[in-house]
Order: C-alpha cells, then structure tokens, then sequence
C-alpha cells in the first residue's frame, strides 16, 4: 500500500514570501482579513497584547511587526469570526464529533457559552455560570478528601489566573498542580536548579549581540519560535558562530529570509544560520556534550580562575571525562571523533558562547543528566555571568515559565508556602502533590475523581493516549476552561462541563474598568497585556474571574476576598508582590516600556546552591538498547510548521515538503533499503515496552536526511506509541524523543 501525495523538498530559506503568503492565508480562512491584520499589530507592543503562542521575547518594544507566521496563524485562530453555539451542540451529539478530526474541531470557532454533558442525550447543552460553579463546588465537596481532585495547568494562562488559580487549589486543600512544564522543560528546571540554583536561563535578548557563538541543542526555531530565526540571522551576520545538534534538518536552522528585511525578500537566498550542522543520533546529545568538554579538559582550555571561584566538584568530573573513551563518545553520539573535536575548538575559540536547547534534549530519559552536562559546558569556560553567554532553554507556551513562578507546582516550597499562608492566613498543604504523570494514574486507578483544566488540550497533549482516555472516562467530573473545542471536551467522564473564556486578544472588562494581564517570557521579562477586540460572545468570562467565582462557591468560609480582587488586576498583582520573589513594586515597575526583568542570581556568578557554588556533575554514558534483529528504531516525536503544541491549523509541513497530511514517518534511505521498504509506503508503527505494545496505523514512509535507526513523526499522532512510565529520570518529563519502536507494513486497507 502506498499513498501517493507528493513530497517536494523545500529547497528555499525559512521565512520569506511563503511565509507572508502562508499568513494571508490564516487570516483568510479565519474570516479576518481586516481585524486581523489590525489585531497584528498590537501584538507583542507596549499597549497591545502578548502573543498567545510562543515564550520567545520582544526585541523592540516600539516595532510595529513584533510577530511571525506561526504568531499570525495564533492570532487569526482566536481572533475568528466562527463561533460554536448551542445551535451546534444540538446538533452534534459528543459520540459524533469524537469521529471528527481534531483539526476539524478546532476550526468549528470560539466557544460562546458554558456547556454542560446530558448524559441522556449524548449532547452538551447550555448552562448558567452560576449553577456551573455550584456544580463543580458540590463535586469538590463531596469527595471525600481535597487529593482526590486534579487541577491541570496550560502554559497560556496568566500571571494573575494562575495566582488565583493556585490559592484556590491550596486553599481547597491540596497541591495537585500539574502543569504543561511537567511534560516539557521539567528536566530544564530539576537540572539547573540542582547545578546553579535557579531552574531558568540566565541570558536575555542582549546577550545574543554579544555572544562570539551560539550552540542550538534539540530544537526547531523556525516552526517553534520563529521570531528567534531574527536573532540568529542578526548574529550570523555579525559572524557570531552557529553550531547545531540536531537529528533532522531543519530548514529553520539552514537558511532564513527575514519579511522584515528588503534585502532578503528581494535577493531570494536569504542568510546562512548554520555555521556547524551535525545529526547525532536520537539521544546522543549527552554524549556529544560529554565529548565537547572532554576536549575543552584535555587540551586545558578551562577558566580555571572561575572554576576556583564559583565552582565545586571539578576534579572528579574532569577525571570522569578523562576515563571516556572516544569509541564510546563516538558509538553513543552518532559523531565522528573529528566533528566532535571540530565543534569543541569552534566552542574553545568562542570568548563568549550562549547553549540553546529545546524539547529535544527535555522529552528523554536521561534528559536531566544532558542538561546538566551542557551546563557542565558553560562552567568549564566560565560562559556564566558575563555579557554574550549563559544557558538558555528556549520554553514554548507564552506564559508557561510565569505559571511556574506563580506557584503552579506539584512540589511548592516551604518558602513559597510560608508566605502565601500568612499573607491569606491560612495552612497551605504541605504534601507533594500530582505532576501530570501521577495525575493520570490517579484518575485511571481510581484515587482522583474530579479533573478540572485551566486551558490546554489535556487529552490529545498527554503520552499513553488510550491509558489517559480511560484515566478521563472514570472521573465523576472533568471541567475545561477552554477558548475553543479540542478532543478533551469528547473524553469527558461522567459529567462534564465547557467553560468558555476570554482569549489575549479581548478586551477583559471588569468592575474598575478594561483589564490587563501579565506574562513572563523565555527570559524573564514580565510584562503587560491587554487585549482590543470585543469579546467573541457576551457570555465569557475572563480567566481569574473564572478562578474567582469558582473559589468562592466551593470555600464560602474562605477569608480571601475573591470577587473583590478581579474587580480590578492591581489588587491581584499587589499581592502577588507581597508573596512572589522578585515582584516588590510590581505594579509600577510592570507599567514600565517593556516591562522588567526577573533577577536571575547567576549573572552575577551567584549560585544560591547548598554549598554556595555552581557544581560539576558526572553523568556516565550508557550503551543505547540495540535489537538483535536490527529493526528497532528510536522515534522521536515532532510538530508539523503547521501546528502550534496540539492545535493544527493545517495538513502541510512546507519546510519538510509534506503536503496534504499529517500520517507520516521520516526515514533514512538506507534504512528503508535494508528492511525492504519504500519510500511513500504505508507502515503501522509499534512501540516496544515492558508491559506490551502499543501501535498506530497507516504511517507513510517518507525519505528524510536523518540519521539510521531513526524516525520522527508528528504528534498528537503518535502520542499513543509513548509508555506513561517511560520518562526522564527525576523530572518525570514523558520521553517523548526516544520511543522504541518496530515497523510492519500496514494492516490498513
């Protein structure tokens, strides 16, 4: 069987005409010409509002174009003129619409009223806000202890929701706070929080003009954070070193036009971003980061000064390198000796060097241990609290790294907790709670009942698909706050409600007047949002106002003043300031042009660690599990260029040359050659775990510069392949970059 849909390499740079052409198109289909090219352009602008898809900064505050594709393609998403009414429900029962496509969900509009399951119809039918909340309440108060219930976290929600959010769920009794960051850069926090003391990046903005090189581990800028491309483009062409470590090629990565610029519409080559371009294989970054300073040790290119001053445990991680042979670096990487020494002395040459990584180092098993020894990296050479270096994990969602800062946490500190109980006197709960792994093994053994989503597309975004829709199904009650339909609303237990909300782009109108919200980027500057266009219906209600109302149903004894505090966001963020580190004076210093700065300890060689130092560590390389056969793979998952984490917006990947579908496996040739295959066949992909199989049907094979023995697919799609239990050590990040896997030829007909 074969499909016979083309597949056109993509032989132009990333950007570029098709990337104007591509954003016409988005606000075409979404009925918003006019508002949303007007909408665009107070994106990312001091009076404007935040971008509700990627965390990557902005670089100048008083541009007018301070967005890309993919930002565009966000905005006319939310900016629609399609709306879900009752009329819809009414006439889709929840049985039928789980046949559809998820893309086919999400282009139905923005949700316009609360909706409520009938069981005995099989539809959602409209609900009032209030009984809404009292039906949540009473399910909350009838379980029999606060742990029972789940309460999950999208990185899109506000530093003002999500406060909210999380004193609600402390005050309920618990702090089972499961996050987007759970399955996404945990690893980046649990590893550079042990190492330096502080889980986020150290570099801002600035840094990248100064940086002499810059090394991109595991990450895909131009369909991720395609405004990054500008900053790389910048460097390049100041001669700044670009060094990547990726399987793939990525076009993104190769070549970029920037719109913005004349000079690369009009020539067409656009400009060089890679400097270095090497393919290790799937998981072989830990060993090409060992290899890395391995050579900055051996040839004593160390800045022993600093490694004295700020650092503990060098000489047993030097010696631990010392004892690594190359065969072994070479096996486990997938590199020559030759390209790993070349980009260790391009790293050696470079006075200053900033470390870019994404989800392909964090969604592995050893992915703390990678990071820590790219961080290793950094201290060798003292790359940390100077101007042009540092360690920066390029986050995804909007707001998703100020969530974390608000105290969306399963695993609060004693600190943090102290603080919010005195100043809204009560005891929070001490005990860890659920991260998202644990939180779907709740629900499916039956130890959580209530599941309540503040954004986010819990279902589809999840590894383990089947094991998490039945977690879903045997809940009592599962609750999303959502802007749109999305496949969790259609895995819903035994009651269920929609609650539609406000998106960035609205106007948030409350009792003092329009509202603004605050977001924290990449690299943690907070800032002010406030959206422009009238609500999509007059019946949303804005994210902390949905927190507000809800807090004050389920705890009517609550001394917390919930309804007063949305009446106005000031009263929010000054107590987020009497709580929060970092945030004293936080409504003056926010209203600043562009916002503040989170102070991060490390750029000035401050390390709040135990000891009070940056530590070494030695991560020992394991030998990757080899099939006697020859025919287990490792599979990685990845997004198309025309999707946004689970929200696809089409079925073409253009930098891939994939059009018209999303069931695709990227190959190498020589692979197919050796197992008999070829390219455009149709292939069922089976994952190979200890506790049994798990397979997806009618993948086709597509030819693809990637290293042998390994595959990339896109997800959702192949969520279902990723064991729940298999994840990163200590962060417990779903190792959604290294499924092992078997092909067959297709049962599909």
């Amino acid at each position: 069987m074969t499909d016979n849909k083309p597949i056109d390499p993509y032989d132009k740079p990333a950007g570029g005409w098709d990337a104007l052409k591509s954003s016409w198109q988005a606000l075409r289909e979404q009925q918003v010409l006019v508002k949303g090219a007007n909408t665009l352009l107070r994106a990312n602008q001091p009076r404007g509002f935040d971008c509700p898809g990627c965390a990557w900064p902005d670089r100048n505050v008083h541009s007018t174009f301070e967005f890309c594709e993919n930002g565009v393609k966000a905005v006319a998403n939310e900016a629609t003129s399609k709306r879900v009414t009752r009329e819809f429900f009414a006439a889709n029962s929840v049985s039928e619409l789980a046949q559809w496509e998820d893309r086919l969900l999400e282009a139905q509009g923005r949700l316009t009223e609360p909706m409520v399951y009938d069981a005995g119809s099989d539809h959602y039918r409209p609900i009032a806000w209030d009984d809404a909340f009292a039906l949540v309440a009473d399910a909350l108060n009838d379980l029999s202890s606060p742990d029972e219930a789940i309460f999950y976290t999208s990185g899109r929600t506000s530093n003002e929701a999500a406060f909210l959010y999380q004193l609600f769920v402390r005050e309920y009794g618990t702090n089972n706070l499961p996050d987007c960051s759970n399955m996404c850069h945990e690893a980046s926090g649990v590893a550079l929080t042990e190492q330096l003391g502080s889980g986020k990046g150290s570099v801002t903005l600035e840094d990248f003009e100064h940086a002499d090189a810059i090394f991109i581990f595991g990450q895909n800028p131009g369909t991720n954070h395609p405004r990054m491309l500008g900053e790389l483009r910048t460097a390049s062409r100041r001669g700044c070193r670009i060094v990547v470590f990726n399987p793939l090629r990525e076009r993104g990565l190769e070549r970029f036009a920037n719109p913005q610029s004349p000079a690369d519409m009009l020539g067409g080559s656009g400009t060089r971003i890679a400097s270095e371009y090497y393919q290790p294989r799937i998981g072989g970054d830990l060993a090409v980061a060992t290899a890395l300073a391995k050579v900055v040790v051996e040839r004593d290119a160390v800045d022993a000064d600093f490694i004295a001053a700020h650092t503990s445990g060098f000489e047993h991680f030097a010696a631990s390198l010392r004892a690594t042979g190359w065969d072994t670096l070479e096996r486990e990487s997938g590199l020559t000796r030759a390209d790993l020494e070349h980009a260790a002395q391009t790293y050696i040459d470079s006075p200053t060097t900033i470390l870019c990584w994404g989800m392909g180092i964090t969604q592995h098993a050893r992915s703390v241990a990678t990071i820590q020894m790219l961080a290793n990296l950094l201290l060798l050479r003292g790359n940390i609290g100077r101007p042009g270096a540092g360690p920066c994990p390029v986050r995804g969602h909007s707001n998703v790294q100020g969530d974390r800062t608000m105290g969306i946490y399963e695993q609060p500190s004693p600190a943090f907790l102290d603080r919010l109980g005195a100043e809204f006197d009560f005891q929070p709960p001490r005990a860890h709670g659920h991260d998202t792994i644990a939180a779907i093994e709740a629900m499916h053994d039956g130890r959580a009942g209530v599941f309540f989503a503040m954004g986010g597309n819990f279902a589809a975004a999840t590894p383990d698909s089947a094991r998490v829709v039945e977690a879903l199904r045997r809940c009592q009650l599962t609750v999303h706050v959502s802007t749109k339909l999305n496949r969790s609303h259609l895995v819903h237990g035994r009651q269920a409600l929609i609650l539609p909300c406000l998106g960035r782009t609205e106007i948030d109108l409350q009792a003092s007047g329009p509202q603004a919200v605050t977001v924290e980027d990449s690299m943690s500057m907070v800032h002010l949002s406030s959206g422009m266009n009238p609500a999509a219906s007059d019946q949303l209600l804005s994210e902390p106002a949905i927190v507000a109302r809800l807090a004050a149903a389920t705890l009517p004894r609550s001394r917390t003043p919930w309804l007063w505090l949305v009446e106005d966001y000031d009263r929010i963020r000054d107590r987020i300031a009497r709580v929060i580190d970092g945030f004293a004076d936080f409504n003056s210093r926010v209203r600043a042009s562009g916002g503040f700065h989170l102070h991060h300890p490390g750029r000035e060689r401050v390390f709040p660690t135990a000891s009070g130092k940056a530590t070494f560590h030695a991560h020992p390389l394991l030998p990757a599990v080899e099939a006697r056969d020859g025919k287990l793979f490792t599979l990685m998952t990845v997004r198309s260029h025309d999707q946004y984490n689970t929200t696809v917006y089409g079925l073409d990947d253009r930098y891939r040359g994939v059009h018209g579908l999303r069931r695709v496996c990227f190959i190498n040739a020589a692979d197919l050659r050796r197992l008999g295959f070829y390219d455009g066949e149709l292939v069922d992909i089976t994952s190979v775990w200890s506790d049994g199989e798990r397979t997806v049907t009618g993948f086709r094979l597509v030819e693809y510069d990637i290293p042998e023995g390994c595959l990339a697919s896109y997800f959702p799609e192949t969520n279902a392949l990723v064991p729940l239990d298999h994840h990163a050590e200590r962060a417990r990040t779903p190792a959604s970059k290294s499924i092992p896997v078997r092909l067959a030829r297709s049962t599909t007909a």
